[in-house]
């Protein structure tokens, strides 16, 4: 788990590379679909944090020229998130839109608290860290990628990340500007869907960047508590020269109640 590597992020806590042993699990081959969401909405009436807020963060760049005319809040360091009212994960960029068309699609604008509402309903819970980025690896042992080393293979795209200079233009060479069908690209050994890019992946524990370095080397869970909430996989946002993180080893945080545009979940079981 882990790793040295140079373009890996040190205060992001990404090595030291350790080995790590994990009880066997069960985990989805997808993150949790708009489809699949909606049926727990319909049968509990959950009403995400989003919606409670009244708004969402949402990528600019997805919003309609119309929409760009309203009223909202940018975020000083990072302009292109914007606070948008009416922001949820049946209306992606706010009242204006819908997920019709959808419904294969990650389910996004979901807290860590939405999602672990979902894993109760449905009898799951959230991968710790490690145990997705052994799913994530597909098998491949220290391999920047779940399916190599190398970002592209053959000159074939292998995930949904941003192409071109961000975050000014996407030239959308992988077939997407948003988010890309939960299920698109080739699985990694393991089945495994999009474990690189598309969307970020909450998972259970507490972040903290040093207190793997001497945590528990068989089923680790992360801090008992924190501040943040981890995130792994990367997002249709990610570019290497902004947003690295859409290698296998690299991590994020948010906080617990934090929804936007690139954030979604898979579950994972207990065997």
């Amino acid at each position: 788990m882990g790793t040295d590597d140079e373009e890996g992020f040190i205060d992001d806590g990404e090595g030291p590379v350790r080995e790590i042993t994990l009880s066997s699990f069960y985990i989805d081959e997808t993150t949790v679909t708009n489809f699949q969401f909606s049926e727990f909405v319909k049968a509990t009436g959950y009403i995400t944090e989003a919606e409670r807020f009244g708004w969402s963060f949402v990528f600019i760049g997805l919003l309609t020229e119309k929409d760009k005319e309203k009223d909202f809040q940018v975020a000083a360091q990072t302009p292109w998130w914007c606070a948008f009212a009416g922001a949820k994960w049946n209306q992606p960029e706010g009242a204006d839109s819908q997920i019709t068309e959808r419904m294969n699609h990650p389910v996004v604008h979901v807290s860590w608290n939405d999602a672990m509402a979902y894993c109760k309903w449905s009898d799951k819970r959230l991968p710790t860290e490690a145990e997705w980025e052994y799913a994530a690896r597909g098998g491949l042992v220290q391999k920047k990628f779940p399916w190599g080393d190398d970002l592209m293979q053959d000159n074939v795209h292998h995930c949904n990340i941003w192409q071109g200079k961000f975050p000014d233009y996407n030239s959308m060479e992988d077939g997407y500007f948003g988010t890309a069908q939960a299920k698109s690209f080739a699985p990694n050994n393991f089945g495994l869907y999009n474990t690189s890019g598309n969307v970020w992946e909450w998972c259970n524990d507490w972040f903290s960047a040093a207190f793997h370095k001497n945590g528990a080397a068989f089923n680790p869970e992360g801090p008992a508590t924190g501040q943040a909430k981890v995130m792994r996989g990367g997002s249709f946002l990610c570019h290497h020269s902004y947003c690295n993180r859409y290698r296998v080893a690299a991590r994020s945080k948010n906080t617990p109640d934090s929804s936007c545009s690139n954030i979604g979940f898979r579950c994972a079981k207990s065997k």
